[in-house]
């Protein structure tokens, strides 16, 4: 049986992750970033940054044909799901566990520019960096 620290570890050791510079450069160059946030709402309403989407890790790959850039697309879902993996989509939650966990969810959906954000909201915070509530 494994713990959930080493399943987050095996997640983390098969994908890619971004740090909060590398975040920062992409949200500064893109206007509406694809930017999903996979803490619970409760979470999310106490604060996140300003143009993320909150799809909660459990039901990320259900509401993933919800996301703006697929819905304003008018595209069949498929279609539209093809077109949001051809863009670099971003992951964040509290620590980076959640959404490493997601991220490799969705690259086994064909997600190749997906990336989970380490160290999450916390280093967010904890750098100061803004919120919006």
């Amino acid at each position: 049986m494994k713990t959930a620290q080493q399943l987050v570890a095996e997640a983390k050791a098969g994908i890619q992750e971004v740090d909060l510079d590398q975040l920062s450069d992409y949200l500064k160059t893109h206007p509406e970033p694809r930017l999903i946030d996979v803490r619970e709402p409760a979470e999310f309403a106490q604060g996140h940054i300003a143009g993320a989407v909150n799809y909660p890790r459990g039901v990320l790959e259900m509401q993933l044909a919800n996301h703006p850039a697929v819905a304003a697309s008018g595209c069949a879902a498929e279609v539209a799901l093809a077109q949001l993996a051809a863009e670099p989509l971003y992951l964040i939650c509290r620590s980076g566990a959640r959404s490493a966990l997601a991220t490799e969810s969705l690259q086994r959906m064909g997600f190749s520019k997906v990336y989970s954000v380490a160290p999450g909201m916390q280093g967010w915070l904890d750098a100061k960096l803004p919120i919006v509530k």
